[in-house]
């Protein structure tokens, strides 16, 4: 068994080592150049949750920001981006960032199909709670049957 080297003072930090390997490409988008995002940031995950239901333009800025950077959105949308083309942008965005990279035209398809990401801006249904009283209210899940209850009895033959 080998010792471990202990690392030398010369060696560079965590931060120094992630910000290199890290580095990916750019993209420009509506005129503004982004990171093409390569990791989600732990706390998107949890903001996106938090959010879900929201369409406060703040949120949607700090989750934003939070991908790309801060004032993108206001950039993009001075640069008179559509809401179906900001649900491409998230779709494309949150894809790459957890791992799984979409063409933009992936993305599109994904938006069209109802599976985007980015629809804090779009107009909403009826939210959680209400669609879960809807179902409730006819048409719902049921609870199992008992097998007692559904079972046949055994018919014994004479013997």
């Amino acid at each position: 068994m080998t010792a471990r080297k202990t690392p030398a003072k010369s060696e560079e930090s965590w931060d120094d080592f992630w910000a290199e390997v890290s580095r990916g490409r750019t993209e420009t988008i509506r005129g503004v150049e982004v990171q093409v995002p390569t990791d989600m940031p732990l706390i998107v995950e949890r903001r996106v949750e938090e959010l879900q239901n929201s369409s406060r333009l703040e949120d949607i800025q700090e989750l934003l920001g939070l991908l790309f950077g801060a004032d993108v959105l206001d950039q993009w949308l001075e640069a008179g981006m559509g809401l179906r083309e900001f649900q491409v942008v998230m779709t494309w965005g949150l894809a790459h960032a957890s791992g799984n990279p979409l063409t933009h035209r992936e993305a599109l398809d994904l938006v069209e199909q109802g599976a985007g990401a980015g629809k804090q801006l779009a107009p909403k249904g009826p939210n959680r709670a209400a669609r879960r009283s809807q179902s409730a209210a006819g048409g719902g899940r049921s609870k199992r049957t008992s097998s007692a209850s559904t079972a046949t009895a055994r018919k014994r033959s004479p013997a």
